[in-house]
C-alpha cells in the first residue's frame, strides 16, 4: 500500500489523539498534520499550494467547529482546489446523523465521503483502500 500524507481538521483535542492513534496502529508511520481550527488550515493550504510534497493525499474533516466550520471550509477550499498539483480526497467526519448534513456531503463534487464518528481502524482503512498498489 502506499502510505497517504493525512491532514486531521477538528477542534477536538481528544479526537485527534485519538486519529492519531489509529493511524498509527494501522501501520501509517507518515506524519500526520493536524489542525484544530479551519481557519489554520486554509491558510496552510494557501501557502503550499504549488508545493506537492507538503499537500497531504486525504484531509478528514469535522463538520461542527467554531469560528469557520466545515461546511464553510470547503466553500473557501473549494475555490483553490483545482489549483493543486495534486488530487486531495476529502472525507467528512462527523457525529451529525441529520440526513441533511448527508443530503448536503452527496453533492459537494470534492467530498470522497462521509465518516460517522466514532473513528475506527476499518474506518480508516476503509478510506484507505484505493491507496493499494
Amino acid at each position: 500500500m502506499r502510505i497517504p500524507k493525512i491532514c486531521v481538521i477538528d477542534d477536538d483535542k481528544i479526537y485527534q489523539f485519538t486519529t492519531k492513534k489509529i493511524i498509527s496502529n494501522a501501520g501509517i508511520k507518515e506524519e500526520v498534520l493536524i489542525f484544530s481550527d479551519a481557519e489554520n488550515a486554509l491558510e496552510f493550504f494557501h501557502k503550499e499550494m504549488e508545493n506537492k510534497d507538503q499537500l497531504p493525499d486525504i484531509i478528514f474533516l469535522d463538520i461542527n467547529m467554531p469560528f469557520m466550520d466545515g461546511w464553510q471550509f470547503l466553500d473557501a477550499f473549494g475555490e483553490i482546489f483545482p489549483q493543486f498539483p495534486k488530487t486531495i480526497e476529502v472525507f467528512l467526519v462527523s457525529s451529525s446523523v441529520d440526513e441533511a448534513d448527508t443530503d448536503r456531503a452527496a453533492k459537494i463534487p470534492i467530498i470522497s465521503g462521509y465518516i460517522f464518528k466514532p473513528f475506527t481502524k476499518e474506518k480508516l482503512l476503509d478510506s484507505l483502500s484505493h491507496f493499494q498498489s
